[in-house]
């Protein structure tokens, strides 16, 4: 079964925060206040994992708004997606703005020419992993004040807030979280600048693998 819920809030970046450090000197989200007209939703975004193998992966990169259609510019508030491809749902696997490029068509290495315009049409975004400081001094940049906002994950069951936003598949068989996998229900923050593009930060934890299978769930090597 995926999340209960999964969507999309549109609203203004407050404020953000990391959470107080734990006895190890670890925190394990930065806090986001977004404006909407319901009122100030806060959300929780993962930069480290509680259990010790489950550290963060992340990327950070820049979009155009016509690839994140019909979603780049929704009436501010919360909103379901359905999930689905097309719906304005994300999923890292297999958004075309977000999943790594398929392996070469041509078999080994192409031509320096055609990977040059493989790299400009799709460039490459390799995963970082590293510390909760790191994680969060990677997302922190694009966290300004006043700018428009768009968090996708799963919505708090009270009050105003969300929450879930990493990704959301991939989970092994036994983990707690196995029953949460699912496909184009990933979370994301995505931050809109003056030039009109977005500021994207997606993340992964460590134990979750890929590909998965349509439901989400890791594909078992053969």
């Amino acid at each position: 079964m995926p999340l209960e819920n999964y969507g999309v809030l549109s609203g203004t970046l407050h404020r953000h925060f990391r959470e107080r450090p734990d006895d190890q000197g670890r925190w394990f989200r930065v806090h986001l206040e977004v404006d909407a007209p319901a009122g100030r939703y806060a959300c929780a975004v993962d930069v480290d994992g509680r259990n010790a193998t489950a550290g963060i992966r992340w990327k950070v990169f820049t979009l155009h708004a016509s690839v994140l259609d019909p979603v780049a510019s929704p009436a501010p508030g919360y909103r379901d997606l359905a999930r689905a491809s097309g719906s304005g749902a994300l999923d890292q696997l297999r958004h075309p703005a977000l999943a790594d490029r398929p392996g070469c068509l041509l078999g080994g290495h192409p031509p320096q020419w055609y990977q040059r315009i493989l790299d400009r049409l799709n460039p490459p975004r390799p995963w970082i992993s590293g510390s909760c400081l790191e994680a969060s001094e990677a997302l922190e940049p694009i966290l300004v004040p006043g700018r428009p906002v768009l968090v996708f994950g799963e919505p708090s069951a009270e009050g105003l807030g969300m929450h879930n936003i990493h990704r959301n598949q991939g989970d092994p068989y036994g983990s707690r979280w196995w029953a949460d996998n699912g496909v184009w229900q990933d979370g994301a923050v995505l931050t809109r600048r003056p030039d009109g593009l977005f500021d994207v930060f997606v993340s992964a934890f460590s134990t979750q693998t890929e590909p998965t299978d349509a439901d989400g769930h890791p594909v078992q090597a053969p």
